[in-house]
């Protein structure tokens, strides 16, 4: 029998976040997983980062977890979205090396010496007191652990759906995972079921590429990780194509054959990346959708067709995917496939993402009703972080919604719950014009330290680098500008007034029309800095009004999430609330007045009747 400090249940990109962060903090930590070869495994698209999704990879790389530095090594192409609006929804996304990230990230795990890497299906938790005590595998096999992380992605009890075929599976034909279901139940835990789709994957020599749009990477490039030094450079292209009404009459005529449309698929399934029939069902006016024909790997001819997931039978998926543009003569070599999974209800869990019914588990992942890889790794992080520090003793580091991106899903998952997988979009979080990944060292990187991720090193350079910011943004702001008939003739051109008394290089800054490198040539005195830091000042300056304004949010609700309460609380108890209030507050056991404010069905009302019972018994 061996013992643990942490036992992560899955190798998924939560669950190596979560062993490696445990690990690094100094305990034993346990990872176990049905497969080896599915170690950070992309089962659906291989790429990371996206609208949003970009922001995340960037905290925890902040935060010291290893998704950016991965994703940097083995990308194929790399690409800055929404670089037509503002820096807040800016987000990078690599198109990745599915093997290669795989093997770099199984090599990190394996070279941990705080982890054992397990290949078994664990299939029951011993819980006693309310407390988690060890893990059981299907052969029968004990581990003690002290804590217990679940991150068992789509696996448990999967079922892969194709037209009327159905069979019990895990993603790529791996195993499913059979038997932690109905311990977690008997453990009080709530499971549901929710479902998720892939597109197929077909033979590169079946695309005739020349009937397609090319979509080239970006040059320069911007790393991932704020340590990725050096040159990048995009090794593929991506292209575009589109449906068409021949497409959508095959997709109407076969809907009675799919299991979506049929009734047997009863989980729900993500909102904001429905199937290829869902879309076409839903949005059926319009004449066609957009599909992107992307590389799985240098070494392989598999081609992954993002934008058309499907669980229609393989013959009519065949003529869908035929119908298109460019893939008349397309071979599928994976067929696109629905799968249903169990996963628990996030409002069972605190903000450190431990159950509320059963101390030392925590969830992590697609278990918590998340969709994608980079919701997952930020949950996993954060779950490793809080089960090594509850053995250690320590408090748990709690992420506020103010704070970070990785603060708002799991406050939108612990506070709200979700009833379809919750996907991370600029658009849920208020302050997200501070929270941009650009920015996400210097919101981060000094709580990453804090915790133990971040080595003195890195901090010492970070450090560096904000005293850099700093003095640029005091030099901008103190270097005057005389009017020249050059400056004139460029600040005309873009369409700005021309200066005639002078003007400091801040106030040329702040006009929309111009940019930090545009006054290169009349800025004698600038110092060599590297991009990110000249990146930093011109935004500060630029948007400073704005920033400042949102700052101002961002200390109010950092003031409401420092008013913590005591998760004993009875609210049916406390006179002057509302009984809905007071159920939803039972519920969900907020920890702060910040997190209470976020519940659905507490109004402005509650929170003043909360705050004066504070104001009552002296917590201020």
């Amino acid at each position: 029998m061996r013992e643990y400090s942490v036992a992560v249940i899955g190798a998924g990109h939560a669950g190596v976040e979560a062993a490696l962060a445990a690990a690094r903090l100094g305990e034993k930590t346990a990872l176990f997983t049905i497969n080896l070869d599915a170690i950070a495994n992309m089962p659906c698209n291989p790429s990371i980062g996206g609208t949003a999704k970009g922001h995340l990879v960037r905290e925890i790389d902040a935060l010291g977890g290893e998704m950016a530095r991965v994703a940097d090594e083995t990308f194929l192409q790399s690409r800055m979205l929404n670089r037509g609006k503002g820096p807040a929804v800016h987000s990078l996304r690599v198109q990745s090396d599915r093997v290669k990230y795989h093997t770099a990230m199984k090599k990190r795990v394996e070279n941990e010496p705080n982890i054992d890497i397990i290949q078994a299906e664990i299939v029951k938790l011993i819980c006693e007191n309310g407390k988690v005590r060890a893990v059981v595998t299907a052969l029968g096999e004990r581990y003690e652990a002290k804590t217990v992380i679940i991150a068992s992605g789509t696996y448990l009890k999967a079922t892969i759906h194709v037209g009327e075929a159905s069979y019990n599976s895990g993603p790529d034909g791996h195993l499913a995972a059979n038997g932690l279901s109905d311990s977690l139940k008997e453990a009080g835990i709530t499971l549901r079921r929710f479902k998720t789709g892939t597109p197929a994957r077909v033979h590169r020599r079946s695309i005739d590429f020349s009937r397609l749009e090319v979509q080239e990477g970006d040059e320069p490039i911007v790393p991932m990780s704020f340590e990725t030094k050096g040159e990048l450079k995009n090794r593929a292209v991506c292209h575009i194509a589109y449906t068409n009404a021949k497409t959508h009459e095959i997709i109407m005529g076969a809907l009675d054959r799919s299991p979506l449309y049929s009734g047997r698929i009863e989980g729900v399934g993500p909102r904001y990346c429905p199937s290829i029939e869902d879309k076409v069902v839903r949005f059926s006016e319009k004449p066609r959708h957009q599909l992107f024909i992307e590389p799985m790997g240098e070494d392989t001819d598999e081609m992954y067709l993002q934008g058309m997931s499907s669980s229609l039978p393989v013959e009519v998926q065949e003529r869908m995917y035929r119908s298109i543009e460019g893939l008349e003569n397309v071979e599928i070599m994976r067929n696109a496939y629905a799968i249903e999974y169990d996963c628990c209800d996030p409002t069972e869990l605190f903000p450190s993402l431990e159950f509320k019914k059963v101390k030392g588990l925590y969830g992590a992942g697609q278990f918590n009703g998340t969709s994608g890889y980079e919701e997952a790794a930020a949950q996993g992080l954060v779950a490793g972080i809080n089960a090594a520090r509850k053995v250690q003793g320590k408090e748990p580091v709690i992420f506020e919604r103010s704070q970070s991106y990785i603060g708002t899903l799991i406050d939108d998952i612990v506070t709200k719950g979700c009833m379809d997988p919750y996907r991370m979009m600029t658009s849920r979080s208020e302050y997200r014009l501070y929270l941009r990944q650009d920015n996400a060292d210097l919101r981060l990187l000094e709580v990453g330290y804090e915790i133990g991720l971040v080595s003195e090193e890195r901090y010492q350079r970070f450090l560096t680098k904000k005293e850099q910011i700093a003095a640029e943004i005091e030099r901008l702001n103190h270097t005057g500008i005389a009017g020249s008939e050059a400056l004139n003739k460029l600040l005309v051109s873009r369409e700005t007034s021309p200066v005639l008394n002078g003007a400091t290089l801040a106030d040329l800054i702040r006009r929309p029309q111009i940019s930090y490198s545009d006054l290169e040539p009349f800025d004698k005195d600038r110092p060599s800095l590297a991009p990110e830091v000249c990146e930093q000042a011109e935004i500060e300056i630029k948007y400073e009004g704005y920033i400042k304004k949102q700052l101002l949010q961002v200390q109010e609700q950092h003031r409401l999430e420092k008013r913590r309460l005591s998760p004993d609380i009875d609210y049916r108890g406390i006179v002057g609330l509302r009984l809905e209030a007071a159920e939803k507050l039972n519920k969900i056991k907020p920890l702060s007045i910040g997190q209470a404010a976020g519940i659905s069905g507490v109004n402005p009302a509650d929170i003043a009747v909360l705050l004066i019972r504070m104001e009552g018994q002296g917590n201020k």
